[in-house]
């Protein structure tokens, strides 16, 4: 057979997740003004204080005059959906958020939030792990071993249990 066409290359199996972040990244981006990414990573950007009572709904970027003037990047507004009691205390902790968001984005994306309140639903729940057995439990405290760092460990032992408890059999 003849040479694949130049350019062209031949890949493996694509993840799931970026073919659907594909698709998805320009629909919010037009709809919405975010992306995946920041949906994704919004735990770690909210922190453990806000981040099962908050979500980002949208960035609003402000409007150009004209495109022949030079105005430069302005910064947008995200507005926050936010569970009612938690409000307040978001309120008072908007400027780190926005330095986080802006830290995440690499550059001043954000020089506002807007918060909403109405109830935020959490769509993805912990899945519950059945206990391993005696073996498999010898067997990832082997893999671990003695760590000084308590949280990587945790999460270590976490995601141990969560692909060991899955190899049982059911």
């Amino acid at each position: 057979m003849a040479e694949a066409k130049q350019g062209w290359r031949k890949r493996g199996p694509a993840p799931l997740a970026d073919l659907a972040n594909g698709v998805i990244d320009p629909v919010l981006s037009r709809r919405a003004g975010i992306n995946t990414a920041l949906l994704g990573s919004w735990d770690e950007i909210a922190g453990e204080d806000f981040a099962d009572c908050t979500r980002p709904e949208r960035i609003t970027w402000p409007r150009r005059v004209s495109e022949m003037a030079d105005e430069g990047y302005q910064p947008g507004v995200l507005t926050v959906a936010c569970e009612s009691a938690r409000a307040l205390f978001l309120t008072h902790a908007q400027g780190e958020l926005i330095a986080r968001i802006n830290a995440f984005f690499g550059y001043p994306a954000i020089r506002q939030v807007r918060i909403v309140q109405k109830p935020v639903s959490q769509t993805h729940k912990a899945r519950k792990l059945r206990p391993l057995d005696a073996v498999a439990a010898q067997q990832l405290d082997d893999m671990i071993g003695d760590m000084d760092d308590g949280k990587l460990k945790e999460a270590l032992q976490r995601l141990g249990r969560g692909v060991l408890s899955s190899r049982q059999k059911r």
